[in-house]
């Protein structure tokens, strides 16, 4: 089976310029193709991760990927997808981003002997001339046909800034720019993209007269149309120390039944044949697939170690049991705890609610326990002679969440 076979096959493929030529091009391992990534965060997310094991899959048929990193176009802000205007960061946070984004793609994304390259389009959208590139490019693009771009339409009722949308221009100048450096003729890019990937090659075509060409990746959604890599807490982080790798496990473990096979498709890298087999399960067969499912992404994400970690903890919670050194831990020191602390200040400290009401509302409702007893009050207050001979304490949220406090 071909990479493009294989891609079409995994359910990745959404809108492409011109699919003949970048078949060919990817089977024969002659594309030169990038994705860019805005440092919005100081971490890469699972939005991200679809895009990064694309470029895996791609550089592993010998096609050449460059990751771009938009420290320009960060300074601006894209608008795709938003109702509203992203808040504006300053250069160092964005920079300080950047930096960590570099050490997370190393982990997907081989860099060694120029098999992939790394660039930052701040070297040079942040030098422009305004005038300069008014005349260069701003010329080459037609407002009207800008405003039927699906990312600014959503924008237009509640007001669209002149700043983001420039967005577009600079995206497509990142494409240009690209092409004449490294001869980069191909971006891929997730499906609400698409606007400004069509901007970038026609400024190629009428700038240089060449092709290139552009596609985009199925946006990752559940079974109800809604993105996953989200939790109640916030996003899924490929960071550690934003998402623990226990954490990342239980996500992947516990998506419904109707995504597990899609997602097995579209992000590991299992043979489709083992994956097809899956197709057949039932029951508490799709279990298996979802450990299946989180051990693999869990691996690729954190390494084999702390994907066994992840599993083993996971289990023997399951089971009844705690594996402590893998479940995610807060510590309290004994003088904090006093006399006691409040169940809803204590799953604040755990960050297992993002604000007090909704605290208190899943402890009416029945959603926490501590060591294993459903707490029912919520003035119920954790005292030090609840914690074990070990200084500590389980709390859970739900069926499926569980935290470790541990007195220090």
């Amino acid at each position: 089976m071909t990479i493009f076979d294989e891609l079409k096959a995994r359910g990745l493929l959404a809108q492409l310029t011109d699919e003949k030529e970048i078949k060919e091009l990817i089977n024969a391992g002659k594309a030169t193709f990038y994705i860019g990534f805005d440092p919005t965060a100081d971490s890469l997310h699972v939005g991200h991760f679809m895009a990064l094991c694309l470029m895996k899959r791609l550089q592993m048929a010998g096609n050449k990927p460059i990751a771009l990193l938009g420290g320009g176009t960060a300074m601006v802000g894209d608008p795709s997808g938003r109702t509203d205007m992203r808040q504006m960061m300053t250069k160092e946070t964005i920079q300080h981003n950047v930096e960590c984004f570099k050490k997370q793609m190393s982990r997907f994304i081989d860099f060694s002997d120029g098999k992939a390259i790394l660039v930052n389009n701040a070297d040079w959208l942040l030098d422009l001339n305004y005038v300069e590139l008014l005349r260069d490019v701003g010329a080459h693009f037609s407002v009207n046909r800008m405003l039927t771009a699906e990312c600014y339409k959503q924008r237009m009722e509640k007001g669209l800034s002149f700043l983001e949308f420039n967005y577009m221009i600079m995206q497509s100048y990142d494409f240009y720019e690209l092409y004449r450096k490294y001869g980069c003729n191909m971006q891929f890019g997730g499906d609400d993209q698409w606007s400004n990937m069509l901007g970038g090659t026609e400024l190629i075509r009428r700038k240089l007269g060449k092709d290139a060409y552009a596609m985009t990746i199925t946006l990752l959604l559940n079974s109800e149309g809604k993105k996953m890599g989200k939790t109640q807490s916030g996003a899924v982080w490929l960071d550690p120390d934003k998402t623990s790798p226990y954490d990342f496990y239980q996500y992947w473990r516990n998506v419904a039944d109707a995504d597990v096979l899609k997602c097995l498709r579209m992000l590991t890298f299992l043979p489709l044949e083992q994956i097809d087999e899956m197709d057949k399960w039932e029951g508490s067969q799709l279990n298996r697939a979802k450990e299946i499912l989180a051990y693999e992404l869990t691996s690729l994400v954190h390494g084999e170690d702390e994907a066994k970690k992840a599993e083993t903890a996971a289990k023997s919670l399951f089971g009844g049991g705690v594996a402590a050194g893998s479940v995610p831990t807060t510590e309290i020191e004994k003088a904090e705890l006093g006399e006691g602390i409040s169940i809803i200040e204590l799953l604040e400290k755990c960050e297992l609610i993002p604000s007090r009401g909704e605290g208190r509302r899943l402890i009416q409702q029945g959603g926490i326990k501590v060591n294993g007893e459903k707490v029912s009050d919520i003035g119920f207050t954790v005292s030090e002679d609840m914690f074990d001979d070990e200084g500590t304490v389980m709390v859970q949220k739900g069926k499926k969440v569980h935290h470790r406090v541990k007195l220090v």
